[in-house]
């Protein structure tokens, strides 16, 4: 189905808002689904699924692209998402939904910095002051208990690093995504995804027992599948040909705000003021990191100084 050209921008950003929702949820789903089956067979049964269902509806798309260029870039570009995903789940089990998504948007602040390294694109002030914002957030979100005392927990450490796994992936996307076709690009991400945590779950975990795959079990894969998965990304790549990238950025970093929302309302986590200021500052950080460039542009634009 063709989307017409003229279709107005908001119906891709409210389209880019119900994504956010399902990422946000998917946390608070996954936290649950984790307690029947163990993190790594979780993903590898998730990203298999993922993986046939792009099949079946894109069968020969995929076919008449599938080549030596897009299995190297998939593998290059899917590596890192994959490790971060595994690293993510893992942290899931020792942290709240809620920490996990605003430390995960983290990968925002990131992104400027990596790229840097990469394409030598020094990082302008405001993405400088965005990262101090986001230390500032993370070390508000790492006080422990009523006496103050600081430190990260595991889990929180290493959502940590699966957001700079994310960064990466989105500094690779960058550089290899506009030369291939992003449908073949994200069923390659996923079946790579598939063997790395398949691979993992059998050298780390145990099998999960037959009686782990109950009725529930399974609606929350089918939720974290076809929303969070199939269907998010195909949003993301639709939109953002209609979109401008910094504000399809923006508008995705809402799921760390609907993520909280969903922790507390279901997942009995509790607001402290350390807990809410640090979530303040770490979506600062990333508002500042997204928009500073565009305000300084519109403002050296409406300077005397750029007319003269």
């Amino acid at each position: 189905m063709r989307i017409p050209a003229n279709t107005p921008s908001w119906v891709f950003e409210l389209a880019l808002v119900g994504t956010t929702v399902a990422y946000g949820g998917s946390y608070v789903v996954l936290k649950e689904a984790m307690l029947a089956v163990s993190p790594a067979w979780l993903l590898a049964i998730r990203f298999a699924i993922a993986s046939v269902v792009m099949a079946l509806v894109f069968g020969r798309r995929i076919a008449s692209c599938l080549g030596r260029s897009h299995m190297l870039a998939g593998a290059v570009i899917g590596l890192p998402l994959a490790v971060g995903f595994l690293v993510q789940n893992v942290g899931l089990t020792m942290t709240t939904p809620g920490r996990s998504a605003f430390l995960t948007a983290t990968y925002c602040v990131m992104v400027p910095f990596l790229a840097w390294s990469v394409e030598h694109r020094r990082p302008r002030l405001g993405n400088v002051a965005a990262a101090l914002m986001c230390l500032a957030g993370v070390a508000l979100l790492s006080l422990k208990g009523e006496d103050g005392a600081l430190g990260l927990g595991l889990g929180d450490a290493l959502t940590l690093l699966s957001a700079l796994m994310f960064a990466l992936n989105m500094v690779a996307v960058a550089r290899l995504g506009a030369a291939h076709d992003a449908v073949t690009i994200t069923f390659v991400t996923f079946v790579l995804s598939a063997v790395v945590c398949l691979a993992w779950a059998f050298a780390s975990e145990p099998m999960p027992q037959a009686e782990a795959f109950t009725p529930d079990f399974w609606w929350q894969m089918a939720y974290v599948v076809l929303l969070s998965t199939v269907l998010g990304v195909l949003v993301q790549n639709v939109a953002q040909k209609r979109v401008p990238s910094a504000q399809v950025a923006l508008l995705l970093s809402f799921e760390s705000v609907f993520a909280a929302v969903f922790s507390v309302a279901f997942a009995g986590e509790k607001i402290t003021a350390a807990l809410l200021g640090g979530f303040v500052l770490i979506f600062a950080s990333v508002l500042v990191s997204q928009f500073a460039p565009i305000i300084g542009a519109w403002l050296g634009a409406r300077s005397p100084l750029a007319r003269d």
